[in-house]
């Protein structure tokens, strides 16, 4: 019998397939003691195994690249934390055995981030898959995964680590669907750069029969069970529609009466270049930097190797814009020689910006290696800085970007309200603005983008977000700068519709929503745009501002 349920749409695209679930199996290893004389060995075992997965998430990052390789790499050195390590260490001591020392000591961990209030749910999901890995290979058993079939399913999951996520084969995963996880979690941004369908957030995904047939729609976030002729019909009525839009729609971003918005694409290192370039991103809106900082934890890249990085991304696009950001570490991207490793809510202490004032060589090195990188080249380099509070914030980093010689323009992410309040003044400082979308969600509403339990408040479509959007956008507009959107809500083809309605003047985006985005806008004129704006804005939720906005493009 045909039923629909709905979660939250993160991906685009249909897939219809079989159900297949993730494997699963208890890892909880029996609690014996071993003699005092076997602890040695025991710590070693440990330490082996340690290594063992971590290079194995590092191996699967190098083989996934861009932004999976950043999220592995993360994960590795959460693998290697040495006050983890240290307390598996003092229970091996006292009589466990390697495996059981493990699994309690990340236990432990576990339950004091959940404790936090979930503040760090997205890093339980990581910690408990590393925990897994760690204990399977102690205990010499397979770690339960991807499930083996020769045929093409839907793939569900209660969550998806990093690690799984990453090496997904689209040849067989047709679109997954998750239980938990939001719409920025690290599952939910590499499905948009795999180009795969997905939801998450869909309450009772597990409980699906194994092999009934579904239709995910990973945009609108349904998800149709036993699906009837006449719903599939429609589906692949659309599917075709929406194939025949992206083939018609090529060239610079425009809407259908010719005001430019160009389309640039989300990177984390040089290994997202091609996708970018065969997208036909017109240049980089947001170049992360974090994946050469993340190789290694304990010490910052020489300036050498980041500018070798660097300038096989900047070349990549010869006379197009490339925005870097630089180091965003902290929060969930913490790095031991950079950031403070006893903070309560580390999402909202000492990250971004606030971490390279404390450590201006750090800052420095990586502005000398951006202006080395750019030197003799015809791209137009941006640089902005991340988590940028007020007009003291951005006039420190304006005048790090001096003192290193960087000839680009430079700029603030508005992640924080206040900046999005007082834009208008920080503007006074710099030459542009770029919204993180994500971030600027999550503290407006004070909630964690990676609890899946808040993805009502984590949805960029809400009138509030919009507003602070507006005010950016109105406050760049009136200084004649540029006002960007780099964020998550740039993917979205219906809201990258409003978004240049309310005035932004670029938008960037995982580059396998390019094509979405530049066929969306292809189909309507700006004043249809921003008519669409308005009418979200006027209404008082996320789902009210999305049908308001459908309702005037569509013409209803």
């Amino acid at each position: 019998m045909e039923t629909t349920l709905r979660g939250v749409g993160v991906s685009h695209g249909v897939a219809v397939g079989q159900v297949r679930h993730m494997g699963t199996a208890a890892l909880e290893p029996p609690a014996k003691q071993v003699p005092a004389d076997e602890a040695p060995k025991e710590q070693a075992r440990a330490r082996r195994a340690v290594d063992a997965v971590a290079a194995d998430l590092v191996a699967r990052g190098n083989l996934a690249g861009g932004e999976a390789q950043a999220v592995l790499e993360a994960q590795a050195l959460m693998a290697q934390d040495p006050e983890l390590l240290a307390d598996v260490e003092r229970r091996i001591a006292v009589g466990s055995t390697a495996e059981r020392a493990v699994y309690d000591a990340l236990s432990a961990y576990r339950s004091l981030l959940a404790g936090a209030g979930e503040y760090l749910a997205g890093r339980v999901a990581d910690l408990d898959d590393v925990r897994n890995r760690i204990v399977a290979r102690l205990l010499g058993v397979p770690m339960p995964g991807v499930p083996d079939s020769d045929e093409p399913y839907v793939l569900i999951a209660r969550d998806l680590a990093p690690a799984d996520t990453a090496l997904l084969d689209p040849s067989l995963v047709l679109g997954f669907v998750t239980e938990e996880g939001g719409p920025t979690s690290h599952s939910a941004i590499l499905a948009r750069a795999m180009g795969v369908p997905a939801v998450v957030a869909l309450a009772g995904a597990t409980e699906l029969a194994e092999g009934v047939e579904i239709a995910v729609d990973g945009s609108s976030g349904e998800v149709f069970v036993e699906p009837g002729a006449e719903l599939r019909a429609r589906l692949a009525a659309e599917a075709e529609a929406r194939r025949a839009a992206l083939a018609g729609a090529t060239g610079p971003g425009a809407t259908s009466d010719g005001h430019r918005m160009p389309l640039l694409a989300n990177i984390g290192g040089p290994a997202d270049v091609a996708a970018a370039v065969e997208a036909g991103a017109e240049g980089v809106g947001l170049f992360r930097t974090e994946f050469l900082f993340l190789e290694d934890s304990g010490r910052a890249p020489s300036v050498e190797t980041q500018v070798a990085a660097y300038r096989e991304v900047l070349e990549a696009f010869p006379r197009g814009r490339v925005v870097v950001r630089v180091l965003d570490a902290g929060a969930d991207k913490p790095l031991d020689f950079l950031t403070p490793g006893d903070e309560p809510n580390p999402a909202l202490g000492v990250r971004g910006l606030r971490s390279l004032l404390k450590h201006p060589e750090v800052l420095r090195d990586q502005l000398r290696a951006l202006a080395q990188a750019s030197a003799g080249l015809p791209v137009h380099l941006e640089v902005m800085a991340p988590m940028v509070a007020d007009r003291a914030d951005a006039r420190a980093f304006a005048e790090a970007c001096r003192e290193a010689g960087l000839a680009a323009k430079f700029g603030v992410m508005v992640e924080v309200p206040s900046a999005a309040l007082r834009a208008r003044s920080i503007l006074q400082e710099v030459g542009f603005l770029s919204l993180g979308t994500n971030d600027l969600a999550q503290y407006t509403f004070a909630a964690d983008r990676q609890v899946g339990a808040l993805s009502r408040l984590q949805n960029p479509w809400h009138p509030a977000l919009l507003d602070l959007v507006a005010m950016s956008a109105e406050a760049a507009a009136a200084d004649s700068k540029s006002c960007g959107v780099c964020g998550e809500a740039a993917s979205d083809p219906l809201l990258a519709c409003v978004l240049t309605g309310l005035g932004v003047t670029s938008l960037s985006m995982g580059a396998a929503a390019i094509p979405y985005v530049r066929a969306a806008l292809a189909k309507h004129t700006l004043a249809q745009c921003e008519r669409a704006a308005a009418a979200a804005r006027a209404t008082d939720s996320a789902e009210e501002a999305r049908r308001a906005a459908q309702a005037v493009l569509s013409g209803e």
